[in-house]
This record gives structure tokens, C-alpha cells and sequence, in this order.
């Protein structure tokens, strides 16, 4: 791979002149962003450049017609799915058509008066009428009968107008449709190697690219005889690609690897290599996703989804490009183009978290619909920067570091203090020997400990409180109280990759909307489809490297019993249930028990052990099965007593235990909709204390990595603060009495009311198969009555507000 010295070099520059104080000569702007910059609830900022306009959810892909009149932007989140469309010279938003089903693939018609869009798991091509007023549905190509009848998914698409036809691809089936579009009927269908991205044509026509999202490759058909003629080898997950206008070099973005291939189109030769990270030697992380040219053809911009930034990279000379520097965005960009004088951006999260710091103020979720679900609360938005000069570039450099925690230099040595027990260097000591790291399911502060008044919840928000949950309000008060805890994740899919690999790649963040927003498509993330893992794998990987034992209990384990993820098989307990609401929790925790004993007289106890307690995610009104307010009591119970057991185990004085959830999507929370409850459990742990630094999933992740000598698997883990605030250096041997439970386990849930048939027809199966808003809705009445109304998650720029409220009342 051919990483240029010359980047290296500069990227080290900047790096550094970031570190510094602002030059006097910095332009304005760039201090008035920096007064601006806000905080995620990731532990990374924004400071978004340029003008910025409003979209819809998740905007995942932008075009630009072929005479530049038009730019042409998707939106396939949870919520409504559409394209936009927009006047290039102004920005002005000219129109929108609403699809029922849409994903990625955009491309306007040679003439400008057409726009193609993939139809998603409709299994067809939309077909847009481009006019004065914006865009009119007019018709749809038709790839096959829509899911469930079948699996195509159609993603990118490319057009060729004066030969007649359409080109599509059909992710799932993994095929390249060819269609007539004079006779409208698919004239070939080609097979393809696994999960293709999107299609580029060349500027002749007479090629098509290809880039195989689950291969490392593109490629090359010939079009007029449909046949492949080549291929070029790439970075990991090859996905966006720009060509020059003379078609002799393609420019693929590889987000697995963060790096773009630059190959000569000619002898399908690459011609080089480029690292788009921020930093030499970075981990992955970065989640290069998309490509495009300056006018002039000398400038590559580069997404950087998850550094939130755009790239700079000067290509004119081939073989030799140089960075240029950075530009920051707003978060998660997904698209970027040059259009009318500027550099466009899709950011497909939008530009702040959506809470509200200032305290409770509920209102009816009727107000907003949709907008309370976390799946659909974070609109994308578009930015139009103009071209920096160098001084402004120089600056936007600045921020764009001053935005990241990531440093190359964390990979071996992480923020600490001298004598505690969590070690600051990889493979350092560390008196904590065995780990139980405890997943449970989609709970946020404000539902479970916002009753507690030693932290900043909201009551009026908590269906849980100490009646329901006390082993869980007791680990927090005889232990840590975690009050501005935060996941990483939105829903389940993404959870579960972050609660156990500090990452969701691309794959994952691009299509779990579509099964989550009622569209179709399997749930394939927990450890399911080599696709959606991390290069770097999961931290079980990362102990098998390390020679350490593991084992896992439940976590990636399937309903039919099947552990697909290689490198768990044979390690995950055969009598411990996969998810299973039917299940108790306790009933799991005896099984384990069972287990730890058997191990523990054998002298064979594992170092890390992964425990899925997952009841607490409730079944609505559920005939059959037990009330939400039961089945969290059964799941609070469970916790209980499985941290009872080991502070009761010869093997405490050596253990700790990390709980939390895989996210936070099932509630309201009034500073956050990330935030969530999360447990730290050890005789090294701090007792009676509160400790509300910002932590994430990732900092309980490189918390864990750092007791067990594992380096970070990625710039996530690497970048997030380790929660030695909650260790102490002298451990407090008195174990944990488990606290009994208050209310009935097996309380059933009422039937034939209109919650239970509501219910009954859940699929609980696998987790988030329900529709979540619905579900919300349902767990809240089910706990509050019929005639409840749940109020909805308080938005505004999300700030770290423990300090400042603390500071706000010492001055009061």
C-alpha cells in the first residue's frame, strides 16, 4: 500500500500547528467556529464550515446533473424517505418527491430532465420528472416483486441515455441489472460477487465500474457486449467513486481502512494509495465514504464520515498527490460534490445531538411525531463551503484536530492517574485479573435511575424507579453513580458492533434504517455477516490475539443456536439462551452460576466473559408473558445476583464487572437521547461516589482493554476517556448483598385490552424487530395506564452539562 511520505509529513505538520496557540493572522471565521464548536455525545465536536440547510433523514448520496443545473440529494433514514432537489448555482431547494422505499442510487438522465432513484427493498428503479416546480414521480423500472416475495435491494444505478439503457444493482441478490429503457424490461441480469455498492459510468460510456461493498475490488464491464473485462483491487468496503472527465483515473473510497485508490483506468493498474486519516499510522476508524473533483480537476475532497471532516488532496500530478489539509463538518457526512463555486456536504446526522441540558419540559409527542424516536431524531443537513484559500484551510486544519480526541500516541498510552487500577499503558499491571462485561438492552438514564436525586435526572420521566430496579439503584449508590454515561450507538444493530468492537462500520450505519423504518431487510449485525464486522474484528478477536481466554454467554449466539462469528465458535456456552424475551433473566443467571462454579473448581475461569441480560427490553403488553415493569425486575433481580455471586467468590478480590446497554433507544431522556445507565462493579471500585465525567460505550471498552493489556481496536476505543475516575488504587473487599425483588416476577400482563392485541402481534424474536416509537409508546402506557401520554425526548446542541450545572447552583 502506498501510504505518500509527503502525507505523513504534512499530517504531522498540522497536527502539531494544531496544538498551538491561533495565529493573530487567522481569519475570523475560524474563531467564531471555534466559539461555536459543540459537543457530541461521542466525546468528539463540531464546528461545521459553511452555509448550512435543513434535510431530511439520513441524506445518504448527492449527484450532480450533467450540465450542473441540478443537485439531487436521497434521504434513506427510519422516518420519511425522499430526494430533494436543489438549483446548483444558489442552493436554493427546488422541490421534493416523497418514496415510499428509497436507498443510494441517484442518477439524472444526459438531457437533465430525468432522475433515476433506487427504489431499496421496492426492488425497482424510481423514475422522476424533473420540471420547473422540482420533481414529479412518474414512473419505475422494475427490477423484481418487492420484499418479501424478493431479496434484490436495489442500490446504485447509473444511466446512459443516448444507448437506451439503465444499470442497477441489486445489493442482496448481489447482481448487475441491465435494462432497455425503451421496452422498460430488464434486458440482462449478471451475477456479482457479494453486497455491490454503486455504479459509475465512464464519461464514453463505453464502461461501467462497479464497487463491491463485501469485496476488496471494482469491477470493469465493457457495456456494449455486458461483459466484465476486469477488475481492480481496493482498500476494505469500496464504496463512492469519481472519475476524470477523460475517464483515465477512478478515485475509490475505501471506509474500512481510510484510505482512497487511485487507479489508472487504462491498464486497471492502481496508481496509488491514499491515507485520508488524520493522522499517520491511525487506526481505522475514520469511515472513508465518499469522492469527488474540483472543476479543475486538481483538488480530490474525501469524506471522512466518522472524523467529520472533508479531505483535501492535490492530484493534478499522477502518482504524486499531497494533501492539502481539512475542512470540518457537521456529523457523519456521507456525500460530498462540487456544485455551482462550491464544495457540498451531506451531513448525515445532522450538526448537534438533539437534547435538551436546560432541565424537564414534556410535551405531547403528537407535536412531533416520529422526531422522538432516536432512529429518526437526528435530521441530516446539508453544507456549501467555499473554496478555502490557504490561511482559511490552515485554519480549518486547526479545527478539525482541535474537534478529534483520537491520537496515533493512545494506541499504547491512555489518560490515567499514577496508583489506580486501571493502568495508562497497554500491557501495564493491573490488580483486576477477570472480567464480566454485562450487555443488557435500549434502557436511558431517565427511565431507570432518573428518581435518584444524587443525580441529574428527571423523575417525571423514570418508569422504573428504586421499586422496580433497587439492585440497580443500590449499585449505584454502594458503588459509582454514572450520570453522564452515553452510548455510541442508536438503536440494536449498531449497538451491539459498538458495545463489542467500539465501531459500526458503513454497512451497518447505511442499512439498518431501512429494517428499522418498516422497509424491509434482515437483521444481519450481531456478528451475523462478515460484512458488518470491523476489520480489526470484536474484542473477543482481540484476546485471542492477546492468548487470553474468553467466553461468551448469549452474545452473537442465534435463535437456532448458531455462532456465525468465527473466532466465538466453540467458546459460547451451549445452555445459556441466545435472546429470548420468553426467557428469565434469572433463569440465565442460574445457568451462568452453574457454569462459573464448574469453571471456577476447575481452575479454568476465563479472563473475559461476555453476558447478555436482555429482559429488561421488555415485550409491551405481550399476551403470555410478563408485564414491562416485571420483566425489568426480573432483569434488575438477575444483575443482582450475578454480581452477588462473584463479590461472594474467592476470585472478587481480583474481578470487576461492567455493565450497560447496548443503547439507549427505548426512552426519553432529558439531556440526551444517548444517554444511559451504565454499572461499575469491583472492589477497586470507588464507593458512594458520583463520578459525571463523560463517558461513552467506548470508554467502558478501552476501560476493559486497558486491565486485560489489549491495545485499542480502532480510533474509537483509542480516542474515548477510560473511567479511571471510578477506580480506586486500595480495593474494599465487602461483597454485594443482592436485594430482593419488589414487586411480582411473573406478573402477566392484562388481555383483551388494546395494548395486548397491539402486542400481540410483536415479533420479539430478534431484538428492534418492532417498530420502536410504537413499542416506546406501548412500554410507557403499560407502566403509567392507557391514557398516559409519553412525553418525548428534549432537544436541543448537545453540551456537557454536569459541571455547568453544578457551577450554575454553587453560584446560586
Amino acid at each position: 500500500m502506498n501510504l505518500s511520505p509527503q502525507w505523513y509529513l504534512v499530517a504531522l505538520l498540522v497536527a502539531v500547528s494544531a496544538c498551538q496557540p491561533a495565529p493573530k493572522t487567522e481569519p475570523p471565521m475560524i474563531q467564531a467556529l471555534r466559539d461555536s464548536r459543540l459537543l457530541l455525545p461521542n466525546g468528539w465536536h463540531l464546528t461545521p464550515a459553511g452555509e448550512h440547510t435543513p434535510l431530511g433523514d439520513l441524506p445518504l448520496n448527492m449527484v450532480v446533473s450533467p450540465r450542473g443545473t441540478w443537485v439531487a440529494i436521497t434521504h434513506n433514514g427510519v422516518g420519511e424517505q425522499s430526494v430533494m432537489l436543489f438549483e446548483a448555482a444558489t442552493g436554493q431547494r427546488r422541490g421534493m418527491a416523497v418514496l415510499r422505499k428509497a436507498w443510494l442510487g441517484l442518477a439524472f438522465s444526459e438531457d437533465e430532465k430525468t432522475l433515476y432513484a433506487s427504489g431499496g427493498n421496492e426492488n425497482l428503479v424510481w423514475e422522476l420528472a424533473v420540471v420547473d416546480t422540482g420533481l414529479v414521480l412518474r414512473d419505475s423500472l422494475v427490477m423484481g416483486k418487492p420484499l418479501p416475495a424478493q431479496n434484490i435491494w436495489t442500490g446504485g444505478v447509473a444511466v446512459d441515455q443516448a444507448g437506451g439503457r439503465l444499470f442497477a444493482l441489486g445489493k442482496e441478490d448481489s447482481a448487475l441489472y441491465v435494462f432497455d429503457l425503451k421496452a422498460r424490461t430488464v434486458l440482462k441480469r449478471i451475477g456479482l460477487p457479494a453486497e455491490p455498492y454503486t455504479c459509475l459510468l465512464s464519461p464514453d460510456k463505453a464502461r461501467l465500474y462497479v464497487s463491491v461493498w463485501g469485496a476488496r475490488k471494482v469491477l470493469v464491464f465493457d457495456t456494449p457486449s455486458l461483459t466484465q473485462t476486469g477488475e481492480i483491487p481496493t482498500g476494505s468496503h469500496p464504496n463512492d467513486m469519481v472519475l476524470t472527465q477523460d475517464g483515465t483515473r477512478l478515485f475509490v473510497a475505501n471506509a474500512n481502512d481510510n484510505t482512497v485508490t487511485v487507479a489508472d483506468t487504462r491498464t486497471g493498474k492502481v496508481q496509488e494509495t491514499l491515507s485520508a486519516a488524520l493522522y499517520p499510522g491511525s487506526l481505522a476508524g475514520s469511515t472513508t465514504n465518499a469522492v469527488a473533483l474540483s472543476p479543475d480537476e486538481k483538488t480530490l475532497f474525501i469524506a471522512n464520515a466518522d472524523n467529520n471532516c472533508l479531505v483535501l488532496f492535490d492530484i493534478h500530478e499522477v502518482g504524486q498527490s499531497r494533501p492539502q489539509g481539512f475542512i470540518p463538518t457537521g456529523w457523519y457526512p456521507t456525500a460530498v460534490s462540487w456544485a455551482g463555486d462550491r464544495i457540498w456536504v451531506t451531513n448525515g446526522k445532522g450538526l448537534s445531538s438533539k437534547a435538551n441540558p436546560r432541565g424537564p419540559s414534556p410535551y405531547s409527542r403528537h407535536e412531533e411525531g416520529e422526531d422522538q424516536y432516536i432512529g429518526s431524531l437526528l435530521k441530516g443537513a446539508l453544507s456549501r463551503i467555499e473554496m478555502p484559500d490557504p490561511a482559511t484551510l490552515a485554519g480549518y486544519a486547526a479545527l478539525t484536530f482541535e474537534n478529534t480526541p483520537y491520537q496515533v500516541a493512545q494506541a499504547r498510552t491512555a489518560a490515567g492517574e499514577a496508583g489506580n487500577a486501571i493502568p495508562q499503558s497497554v500491557g501495564a499491571p493491573s490488580p483486576i485479573k477477570y472480567i464480566f462485561y454485562i450487555i443488557k438492552e435500549n434502557r436511558t438514564y431517565d427511565q431507570v435511575l432518573g428518581d435518584m436525586p444524587e443525580g441529574n435526572g428527571d423523575p417525571s420521566l423514570c418508569l422504573f424507579p428504586d421499586s422496580v430496579t433497587p439492585n440497580q439503584h443500590a449499585l449505584s449508590r454502594e458503588f459509582v453513580l454514572l450520570d453522564n454515561f452515553y452510548v455510541n450507538a442508536e438503536v440494536s444493530a449498531d449497538g451491539h458492533n459498538w458495545s463489542t468492537a467500539a465501531y459500526a462500520n458503513d454497512y451497518t450505519e447505511k442499512t439498518w434504517p431501512t429494517s428499522y423504518g418498516g422497509r424491509g431487510g434482515d437483521y444481519v449485525y450481531e456478528g451475523h455477516r462478515e460484512i458488518a464486522y470491523p476489520d480489526a474484528g470484536f474484542i473477543w478477536t482481540q484476546c485471542k490475539r492477546a492468548g487470553l481466554s474468553y467466553r461468551s454467554y448469549g452474545i452473537f449466539k442465534w435463535e437456532d443456536g448458531i455462532v456465525r462469528y468465527p473466532d466465538l465458535k466453540g467458546l459460547v456456552s451451549v445452555a445459556f439462551p441466545p435472546y429470548n424475551l420468553e426467557i428469565a433473566d434469572t433463569t440465565r443467571v442460574r445457568i451462568w452460576k452453574h457454569e462459573f462454579d464448574s469453571l471456577l473448581a476447575i481452575g479454568a475461569m476465563p479472563r473475559f466473559q461476555t453476558i447478555q441480560l436482555c429482559r429488561d427490553h421488555t415485550a409491551g403488553e405481550a399476551p403470555g408473558l410478563p408485564t414491562p415493569a416485571a420483566m425489568v425486575a426480573d432483569n434488575d433481580l438477575a444483575v443482582g445476583q450475578l454480581v452477588a455471586h462473584i463479590s461472594q467468590s474467592p476470585i472478587w478480590k481480583e474481578s470487576a464487572i461492567f455493565i450497560l446497554e447496548d443503547d439507549a433507544q427505548n426512552g426519553p431522556d432529558h439531556v440526551d437521547a444517548h444517554r444511559s445507565i451504565a454499572f461499575v462493579v469491583s472492589p477497586y471500585t470507588k464507593r458512594g461516589a458520583k463520578v459525571s465525567e463523560l463517558y461513552t460505550t467506548c470508554s467502558m471498552i478501552r476501560t476493559m482493554e486497558l486491565i486485560l493489556g489489549l491495545p485499542p481496536m480502532n480510533q474509537h476505543d483509542a480516542a474515548a476517556l477510560p473511567m479511571f475516575a471510578c477506580f480506586q488504587g486500595t480495593p474494599d473487599l465487602t461483597p454485594y448483598v443482592v436485594k430482593p425483588n419488589r414487586i411480582p416476577l411473573d406478573q402477566p400482563n392484562p388481555t383483551g385490552t388494546a395494548l395486548s392485541r397491539q402486542s400481540a402481534g410483536f415479533n420479539l424474536s430478534v431484538p428492534d424487530a418492532i417498530p420502536d416509537l410504537i413499542f416506546s409508546e406501548v412500554v410507557w402506557k403499560a407502566v403509567r395506564g392507557a391514557h398516559a401520554e409519553m412525553p418525548a425526548p428534549r432537544r436541543s446542541a448537545f453540551l456537557q452539562f454536569a459541571e455547568e450545572e453544578e457551577e450554575a447552583a454553587e453560584v446560586e
